[in-house]
């Protein structure tokens, strides 16, 4: 669930590694977003570093000192750094899930890739899912960056959904197509 501070503080995050004015000198996203999820991998898998960065009695200079010490090792970027040490300052670690959750969402807003959902009978294939992806990807005219499910009311064939477009192409979908063309035709 993505939080209004953490949408707040995404989109700041999102204005930085994406300005035009820094193109030579600007970081990966997909990179910092790893680095992102890796200081949270961090930070929820460590109780003592959790309950340090969310206790008003442990001083923010401390806390950044921990912080830093544990991003050396990660190579973290500068810009991420001082990201999460803004983010200790102003005591919203809490929202470190949702600040990320909505980075991600907003970088992909901003680099032009849709988010979309598949649904399929069975599992898809490596293969299968790229070429589910290329699909899409060409009928939308963005870069699809899809969710896989599986659906057992499906007989066959796959469902996706992007933002408010439904593509079906299931057994069940094709088959209500013939009923309606063979319906019209009587």
């Amino acid at each position: 669930m993505i939080s209004a501070i953490g949408r707040r503080y995404a989109k700041a995050l999102v204005e930085v590694i994406t300005d035009p004015r820094t193109a030579g000198a600007r970081p990966d996203p997909n990179q910092i977003l790893g680095q992102l999820r890796a200081i949270e991998g961090l930070i929820k898998g460590s109780t003592a570093l959790n309950v340090a960065l969310l206790s008003p009695a442990v001083a923010g200079s401390r806390k950044r000192a921990v912080m830093a010490r544990l991003l050396e090792p990660l190579g973290a970027a500068t810009v991420v750094r001082n990201f999460v040490f803004v983010v200790i300052d102003h005591r919203r670690v809490h929202e470190f899930p949702s600040i990320i959750e909505a980075f991600d969402r907003l970088l992909d807003e901003r680099l032009g890739v849709l988010r979309g959902e598949v649904a399929s009978a069975f599992a898809l294939t490596v293969e299968q899912r790229s070429e589910v992806e290329a699909q899409l990807s060409r009928l939308s005219g963005k870069k699809a960056k899809l969710e896989y499910k599986l659906d057992e009311n499906l007989i066959g064939g796959v469902v996706a959904r992007i933002g408010a477009r439904i593509y079906d192409g299931s057994v069940r979908g094709q088959l209500e197509r013939l009923r309606v063309k063979l319906a019209a035709g009587v």
